[in-house]
């Protein structure tokens, strides 16, 4: 990090921070604007008092800045920002697609655009997982126009999994959900996993953000319906929802660990005709199993609700108990607490995945890592000795 970053970002006067290292602020002054390069303890004095975040190599590696907005893109993140705060549905869409982008240009506009977005904890992030087939997408839609007509803006944030062969996805679930997808007061955006574990796609907590600044106030996020793997989608919701079939057997079993435990709402699905005896059979089935299991969240207990999403039949039961929930965290203040948790693992997953793009695509092509593997290939170096070379690299080269 250069000098002048760390002060500004921690709030430090160059004249104080010129006094904590025994210098003047002229002298300070002029490492700062790169006039001068400091002597070996004035580098160690800096080293030290920014516990590490300045080092001697941003002295004397000047990163390029070739990153700066024109007056044209300021302008129009600016009037992007203005027409996503007054609800426009193509300001919104255009700012998702920014927000998935993996142009560095892009990157920045995103970054100027959130500055301006404020804090909103009226919306209600919820979570909706099952296995495929459970009728995810038509139960978001059956309640998605039950809210309409209640009065709230609706949106929906659909993952669909990538293929590993074409990195492509089929982004169907606009489709599947006809009725919701064309109404005014209602916002579908499917998003490829890409590849990102956890049921849901890398910027999905970003795309969420931008939801809330356009109004929409009831924000569903559809995972890829995989099983076990779906819980990173609970790091990103008030509320997480899973939906069962009546009578799943293995489905039912393959499901129950690791997503049940995690469950704030369990609901039987597809309760309707013959199946409607069968949903209740599994909804005290299922009652009657979390009676002797723990609770995912303070002071709350799992409940099992049935509904038939083709007639519409179970909605008004299921969103009082998303209210009453929600009501009850917000009293307890684990609402605010949970949101800004969720706060501190979006960092790290950003950390993460920021991490992993420069390893797939910088540092895979360095000759030196290109020896590495053929090493390995061959045998002749062990995959733990090739690991820690690698990560020894990494710290030394990009970190």
């Amino acid at each position: 990090m250069r000098l002048k970053e760390y002060l500004k970002l921690n709030k430090i006067s160059s004249k104080e921070f010129a006094n904590t290292i025994g210098i003047s602020p002229v002298s300070l002054s002029r490492y700062i604007n790169g006039e001068r390069i400091p002597e070996k303890d004035i580098f160690f004095k800096i080293f030290k008092k920014t516990n590490g975040f300045v080092s001697p190599n941003d002295f004397y590696f000047i990163k390029k800045e070739d990153l700066e907005l024109t007056q044209e893109e300021l302008r129009l993140i600016k009037d992007m920002s203005q027409e996503l705060k007054n609800g426009s549905k193509k300001a919104l869409a255009k700012t998702i697609t920014l927000v998935e982008s993996t142009l560095k240009k892009d990157k920045l506009m995103v970054q100027k655009i959130f500055e301006n977005f404020k804090i909103n904890n009226n919306s209600i992030r919820i979570g909706i997982t099952g296995v495929p087939g459970v009728g995810k997408s038509t139960f978001i839609e059956s309640l998605g126009l039950f809210l309409i007509k209640n009065g709230f803006k609706v949106a929906v944030l659909a993952i669909d999994p990538s293929s590993k062969e074409s990195g492509g996805s089929i982004l169907g679930d606009k489709t599947r959900m006809e009725k919701l997808s064309v109404n005014p007061s209602a916002f579908i955006r499917p998003s490829p996993s890409d590849g990102h574990l956890g049921g849901v796609a890398k910027k999905t907590h970003e795309s969420i953000l931008c939801l809330e600044e356009a109004g929409f106030n009831v924000i569903f996020i559809e995972t890829m319906g995989v099983g076990q793997a779906e819980t990173a989608v609970y790091d990103m919701v008030d509320i997480f929802l899973v939906l069962l079939l009546p009578a799943g057997g293995d489905e039912l079993q393959g499901i129950k660990k690791g997503i049940i435990e995690l469950a704030d709402l369990i609901i039987v699905n597809k309760a309707d005709n013959d199946l409607k005896k069968t949903a209740e059979i599994t909804q005290r089935e299922y009652k009657n199993a979390l009676s002797i299991t723990g609770k995912p969240r303070q002071n709350h207990f799992i409940d099992v609700l049935i509904c038939s999403s083709l007639k519409s039949e179970g909605l008004e039961e299921i969103w009082s108990f998303v209210t009453n929930f929600i009501k009850k965290q917000k009293k307890t203040k684990n609402f605010y607490e949970s949101r800004e948790s969720q706060k501190i693992k979006w960092m790290w997953s950003t950390v993460n995945n920021t991490i992993n793009q420069i390893i797939s695509k910088d540092i895979t092509k360095n000759k030196f890592v290109i020896e590495i593997q053929e090493k390995v290939r061959n045998k002749s170096l062990s995959i733990f000795k090739a690991s820690q070379l690698l990560i020894d690299f990494l710290i030394k080269n990009k970190f």
